[in-house]
């Protein structure tokens, strides 16, 4: 409900036709109904899909030229009706993968995930259908998306070929004068938008002569973990501090704080660990740069305090 800033990383939408549903294969009974239907993007673009009866004999598939081989892929689609229908994701030889899913009479996105085996296919498919016993007989769809990615990013539409989106970065914020290098709080309400193990991505000030000076907090490796570190123009590592999440898809509040021989880190209105008693702080003027490196997460919030003294921590992260 809260407005964020939503960092994503590069991804290419491998479906040519991702709205155009003409453009698929019907098996069995399944057929389209309408195309004039109110889609999530506001226009009157989806597609209504008719001829389920449980059967297991009725699809709407996308047959893809495309080596599936040691790939991590999701398959993603905007879906509407009543009932329960099936992704899935086949190469023919693997175990297919998929998702049996329950509709709803509101638009909802679903997607199934899977990594293929080292087998090389050339001929990859893409399946909704009524799976034996499964009760759906028709249903609205939109905005079908394959990449290859561990989870589903925003929708990229095509129609007629492929498209990539770049990554977004947000770099530049600030100068010298707005932050304190000797002494402030970091603070961010944040979630990753996947444990994926990937070591930079960072939230971090940093000087734009050297960026191996810098106070960060990142996700990285082990699973579900966040850090801060604060480092000097020596390139000597001042302060680390890890927290293991639950989860870290899940929006958390942190607050990072460096001062000489004063290095905290809050989450969720917990300090984590004790206070770090020793350690230095880089000259007065050499963070300028406030960036995202690599970050591919949600950010609710973003501050940057020239102090640390009178600031609850735990207050301002609970």
């Amino acid at each position: 409900t809260d407005g964020h800033l939503l960092l994503e990383p590069q991804s290419t939408n491998l479906i040519p036709y991702s709205e155009d549903f003409s453009e698929w294969t019907f098996l069995g009974n399944t057929n389209i109904n309408a195309t004039n239907i109110t889609s999530p993007s506001g226009e009157n673009n989806a597609t209504n899909i008719t001829g389920l009866n449980g059967s297991g004999a009725n699809d709407l598939r996308k047959q893809l030229t495309y080596n599936t081989a040691n790939k991590t892929l999701t398959f993603s689609v905007y879906l509407k009706g009543s009932g329960t229908l099936r992704l899935q994701m086949s190469n023919g030889v693997d175990q297919a993968l998929q998702n049996v899913i329950t509709l709803t009479n509101q638009w909802q996105r679903y997607s199934v995930s899977g990594t293929f085996n080292s087998t090389s296919v050339s001929i990859f498919y893409l399946v909704i259908d009524d799976y034996s016993g499964l009760t759906a007989t028709s249903y609205d769809i939109w905005g079908a998306q394959l990449e290859e990615l561990s989870y589903a990013t925003s929708y990229i539409p095509t129609n007629g070929s492929t498209v990539t989106r770049d990554a977004e970065t947000c770099t530049g914020a600030g100068e010298a004068a707005d932050f304190n290098t000797e002494e402030g709080v970091l603070y961010a309400e944040i979630a990753a938008l996947a444990d994926d193990g990937v070591n930079n991505r960072n939230i971090r000030l940093t000087s734009s002569v050297d960026n191996t000076t810098y106070a960060l907090i990142k996700y990285g490796d082990p699973s579900n973990r966040l850090e801060y570190q604060y480092r000097t123009t020596s390139h000597s590592m001042q302060a680390v501090f890890f927290k293991d999440l639950v989860d870290v898809t899940s929006f958390v509040k942190v607050a990072a704080t460096w001062k000489s021989n004063e290095f905290k880190l809050f989450v969720n209105g917990t300090q984590v660990g004790v206070t770090d008693t020793s350690g230095n702080v880089s000259p007065a003027s050499t963070f300028n740069v406030l960036e995202f490196e690599g970050f591919h997460g949600k950010v609710k919030a973003l501050r940057v305090y020239k102090e640390t003294d009178g600031i609850d921590l735990a207050t301002l992260t609970s």
